[in-house]
């Protein structure tokens, strides 16, 4: 029998907070320290807000376009991973997996989902919800065939989120349809392609020293935005 006095060895401990000034000079470069921001500093629109972030943000990051995608089943059981978005316009952010891997189940029983981009240098964040729809099979058509032969040859191969044999096996089947397609390669698989997030809020948050951060929420008011400053 595991006695309550045996649970206490098991209890985590809180982090260090000696050094919390340091860590936050060593996390956001100072050299990439930006002023903070106010409501008048960000553009009516969100999308050309963003487009603003994101272009000053490819100065310090390696892949300013990861971001964290989060969904969740019918039930309310949420999952999150790393995407790779790869567009964004007027109607959303695009981002392409296997429409049969988890992500692809979640979003078909529940079509909502969540965006959260974080860039250290500048210390900024973007988190993005709203409802997901599939794009057309055109534009993943289209997107499928500019991607390099190797990623094309592993999206045709992969059964995503099942369970795979040996990495063997996995790179047998890329050497057979590569040999089967040479150097032109499959066609898109028709259980792989695109999502669209069409949004419905974004919040935009400001690294601050003191953890006085700026945040402003943007939410969707006919065809404006309504700009609101949050709490940190």
């Amino acid at each position: 029998m595991l006695l309550i006095a045996d649970l206490a060895v098991a209890v985590p401990q809180p982090w260090a907070r000696t050094s919390e000034a340091n860590r936050e000079t060593k996390t956001i470069g100072r050299e990439f320290r930006l002023d903070g921001v106010e409501e008048q500093d960000l553009d009516a629109d969100p999308v050309r807000q963003f487009h603003t972030w994101f272009e000053q943000a490819r100065a310090t990051e390696p892949l300013p376009e990861a971001c964290a995608l989060a969904t969740a089943t019918s039930s309310a059981r949420p999952s999150v991973r790393m995407v790779l978005a790869k567009g964004l316009d007027a109607g959303g952010f695009v981002f392409y997996t296997g429409y049969e891997s988890r992500k692809g189940w979640e979003l078909l029983e529940n079509p909502h989902a969540a965006l959260c981009f974080y860039w250290n240098g500048p210390g900024r964040q973007v988190r993005i919800e709203g409802p997901v729809e599939r794009v057309s099979s055109d534009e993943s058509d289209a997107y499928f065939a500019s991607r390099p032969l190797g990623s094309r040859l592993s999206a045709a191969v992969s059964r995503q989120s099942e369970v795979a044999g040996t990495r063997e096996e996995l790179e047998a089947a890329v050497e057979e349809l590569r040999a089967l397609h040479g150097a032109e390669g499959p066609e898109r698989p028709p259980i792989w392609g695109g999502f669209r997030l069409i949004p419905q809020a974004w919040e935009f948050w400001q690294h601050r020293d003191d953890r006085l951060h700026d945040r402003f929420r943007y939410l969707a008011a006919g065809a404006d935005w309504l700009v609101e400053r949050l709490y940190p």
